[in-house]
């Protein structure tokens, strides 16, 4: 196609139909190839994507729908979830609280279908029992409930007008399980209509004054038959003692401390004093022997049914009498001499206490002094951990 270089030059003709059979020249490239254009769809793909798995989740959602539809029926109508008796409810924690007291609430569930069961209001209609501190209420697949109920701690005996309960840390009231005994002191100076909240606050000093009197392994709350809390700047306690129970005024703190005093000169007390009754030990560097001329107010006497039970519940015997001071021993009006009773054993006092308490029921109790004249005995500065001994009715010491 190209001649040598020494070749002459061919003559170029005019003539184009010369040129047109001349070879082309070919090109050192490739050319490409013309693409043949395809008719497309009016939607892009991947709108047209989006849409196939919309409409796919639209059909699982529709038989989704129609199987929970099917599903819940089936659980519904069956008898596989209907509770059939109280055999299959199943209780756990009960020590104090009885079954039948749980089936009081869950009674009314028998019969019903397992999913209809209301969980929430049953676990709180369960925790209205006095003794329930909290419960819960759980179920099982076909037809079982499961009820699990945590207890109350009693700490303390409490007297509410003529009948005697159990009291816990927070001032809630329970009745006396039958066929088991505790050991504590009677509460009294609480009464049922007044609050929680305050019941609360009264149990708070219960737990700080038995707190200290245990400190340090005393053990002196269980000396204790009664602990009054009817004024909280004046706890008094009721001592038990071999010769006589003492009511003891500790005020509104450092309690131990001032029950340490009674408990070294009670005896000393007892030899110069004809009869001891109580003592005062709220006052510094003074302290004041059988204060309580004008006794105490004491609560309703309690019938024989609630004495005995509170007894077989663990009370001890002294607080279950309705104490009065006793009066000095001096001539009637009418110039016959008093005739002097025989001094009784304790249980024969509650005994005898017991019988006086079915005819005063209806009646107020008498008040009477026991001395005619406190005794006040002072001590000197500093002196407030060990007072000077006791002295003649009526003197003082200075």
């Amino acid at each position: 196609m190209y001649p040598p270089v020494d070749e002459p030059l061919r003559e170029e003709f005019e003539d184009a139909r010369l040129l047109d059979l001349d070879a082309e020249v070919e090109s050192p490239f490739l050319r490409g190839q013309k693409r043949v254009s395809v008719r497309r769809s009016s939607l892009p793909r991947k709108t047209a994507t989006r849409l196939t798995w919309t409409a796919v989740l639209l059909v699982l959602m529709f038989l989704c729908t129609i199987g929970v539809a099917a599903l819940y029926h089936y659980g519904e109508r069956s008898w596989r979830f209907r509770i059939e008796s109280s055999d299959s409810i199943e209780i756990s924690g009960l020590q104090n609280v009885t079954s039948s007291q749980v089936m009081e609430v869950m009674g009314g569930d028998i019969g019903r279908n397992i999913f209809f069961v209301p969980l929430a209001q049953r676990k709180k209609q369960l925790e209205q029992i006095p003794w329930v501190e909290s419960a819960s209420v759980m179920r099982f697949v076909p037809n079982r409930l499961r009820i699990e109920v945590q207890e109350r701690t009693p700490i303390a005996f409490a007297r509410i007008g003529p009948k005697i309960l159990l009291v816990d840390a927070v001032g809630t009231l329970m009745e006396l399980p039958a066929r088991k005994k505790f050991s504590f002191p009677v509460i009294v100076g609480m009464n049922s209509g007044e609050p929680v909240s305050t019941r609360a606050a009264r149990m708070k000093i219960y737990r700080e004054l038995v707190r200290q009197l245990d400190a340090g392994g005393a053990r002196y709350s269980q000396d204790l038959s009664e602990v009054d809390l009817a004024d909280p700047d004046d706890v008094k306690v009721l001592a038990n003692n071999r010769e006589g129970e003492v009511l003891v005024h500790l005020g509104s703190g450092d309690y131990l401390q001032r029950y340490k005093i009674y408990v070294s000169h009670v005896q000393e007390w007892r030899q110069q004093f004809q009869k001891l009754e109580s003592v005062d030990l709220r006052y510094d560097r003074q302290i004041i022997v059988n204060p309580d001329l004008q006794g105490t107010a004491r609560p309703a006497p309690l019938s024989a049914a609630a004495a005995k039970r509170a007894m077989a519940a663990g009370v001890k015997p002294a607080a279950l009498v309705t104490h009065a001071i006793a009066l000095p021993e001096a001539p009637m009006a009418s110039g016959k001499p008093v005739v002097k009773r025989k001094k009784m054993s304790r249980p024969g006092r509650v005994r005898a206490a017991m019988k006086r308490n079915k005819v005063a029921a209806s009646a107020p109790a008498k008040t009477v002094v026991a001395n005619p004249a406190p005794a006040v005995i002072k001590t000197s500065p500093g002196a407030n951990k060990k007072p000077s001994p006791a002295i003649a009715k009526g003197q003082e010491q200075q």
